[in-house]
């Protein structure tokens, strides 16, 4: 299976990332992911159809805000906060505290699975 490409953190482009937090979806994403932990993606949960789930978690790789990691036939992702802390200082701190504020994302949960590696 194809490796999926993550930027390094000095490729990390504010406008990807403004970008990718664009969406609601993706920062409901952000939201869920900011618990520190590593999540299968079949734990993930939002109102859109896997595939659409699936477009929202590559945008989010591909903008460097997550990792994701394939283990078999599963996949995990992990939020980048410390990448995007050494890229940009606070960024990831304003972002959820104005989510939250503003309770953006909201429809996005985490069903807990089988525990992560």
């Amino acid at each position: 299976m194809k490796q999926a490409h993550h930027p390094e953190v000095g490729e990390i482009a504010l406008t990807g990332v403004m970008a990718a937090l664009s969406d609601p979806i993706r920062v409901g994403l952000i939201r869920v992911l900011a618990d520190g932990r590593e999540h299968g993606w079949g734990e993930l949960r939002a109102p859109v159809a896997k595939s659409t789930l699936s477009h929202h978690l590559r945008v989010l790789r591909d903008a460097g805000l997550t990792r994701t990691r394939q283990e078999g036939t599963r996949c995990f992702v992990v939020l980048r906060r410390e990448d995007l802390q050494a890229r940009f200082p606070g960024l990831m701190d304003v972002v959820l505290a104005a989510a939250e504020d503003e309770d953006v994302g909201r429809q996005v949960s985490v069903q807990p699975g089988p525990a992560s590696p």
